[in-house]
């Protein structure tokens, strides 16, 4: 695909107060055991002032194999709500392994014709990354409905929640930039420096494995951007390689700037006579490209997540520890810009 031919960043339309958001089950199953969670989870999209359903796939002990239904069903469920103008959002219940069985059966015109934002981590980070590639739709990197809303938040200091509740509600409803992402003392300076470029990333694993595709990001789309990755689970020597695959695919030489999510559940981290630390890989994958570089910021499986909407245009201060959205994620009415 030519430079020209990269699709321009299509914004969802803001939401309004009594919109239905509908959590969806787009990849992993609904547990029994997750349904006190799940409930907490309307009640908090319910706070911020929003109408909230659940879609009918979304049934507890219903599933096949890892998913909740075959990736033809899941589709066909997901093009529904893209295709109902009374559908104003769309969050995923919980992440797992079956995106990847649809990509080819999402209906892009639906959303080309009728944006909404669509949230989630982990296996959506998918959705997230080939959507943009194909349609220019701002995806948003943010937490599940049941780990996330109904778990992370809930276990969160009342203080940072209703931060959370704040910036999440902004972000949605909003068509001003939000700016500067809040901060914690956690947030690490792994290489100075500052860039300004789209935001672009998810979990490392599912940025490969969407390069792998024939609905890849063309290269073109990496030029200035800042790469925000994060992963759980695994090998810490499994990070490092999907950072060479990255280096050897040209992505590395084109980035920006680098933000790196809380490490989660990886084997090998805490090993340090057997692994290199986390900011020891990025690094040695790095070289000597001079990119700056922000760690250990909460985004991801380690929760509650800060929302990191994918193709919006953020400021990023390595030293000052900051990262700014530039841009609003969502706009009045529908279209691109």
């Amino acid at each position: 695909m030519a430079p020209t031919e990269l699709p321009q960043l299509l914004r969802p339309r803001a939401l309004r107060p009594g919109d239905l958001v509908v959590i969806a089950s787009l990849s992993g199953p609904l547990h029994a055991v997750y349904e006190p969670d799940l409930e907490q989870a309307v009640d908090e999209l319910e706070r911020m002032g929003f109408r909230v359903r659940r879609a009918p796939l979304l049934e507890a002990g219903r599933h096949h194999w890892w998913s909740a239904a075959t990736p033809a069903e899941t589709a066909r469920e997901f093009n529904t709500l893209l295709r109902d103008p009374e559908v104003r959002a769309i969050i995923a219940h919980d992440g797992g392994q079956a995106v990847l069985g649809y990509l080819d059966l999402i209906d892009v015109e639906a959303i080309r014709a009728d944006p909404k934002p669509i949230l989630g981590y982990s296996d959506i980070s998918l959705l997230h990354l080939v959507l943009h590639a194909r349609t220019g739709l701002v995806g948003f990197h943010a937490d599940l409905a049941t780990p996330g809303l109904g778990g992370y938040w809930q276990a969160a200091p009342a203080a940072r929640r209703a931060e959370l509740q704040k910036l999440y509600s902004a972000l949605l409803t909003g068509t001003e930039p939000i700016g500067a992402l809040p901060a914690t003392p956690s947030w690490e300076c792994w290489r100075a420096g500052r860039a300004e470029g789209r935001l672009i990333g998810g979990v490392i694993n599912r940025i490969v494995l969407a390069q792998a595709t024939r609905y890849a990001l063309p290269l073109e789309r990496f030029d200035g951007a800042v790469l925000f990755w994060e992963e759980a689970g695994g090998q810490a020597a499994h990070v490092w390689s999907y950072l060479q695959v990255m280096r050897h695919g040209g992505i590395l030489d084109r980035i920006g700037g680098m933000v790196v999510g809380v490490p989660h559940a990886i084997d090998g981290l805490d090993s340090p006579d057997a692994s290199p630390t986390l900011p020891e890989m990025v690094l040695d994958a790095l070289g000597d490209r001079d990119i700056p570089v922000l760690g250990n910021v909460e985004f991801g499986h380690a929760g509650p997540n800060l929302p990191m909407p994918v193709g919006v245009r953020v400021a990023l201060d390595a030293r000052q520890r900051t990262l700014s959205l530039l841009e609003p994620a969502v706009q009045r009415g529908r279209g691109r810009g």
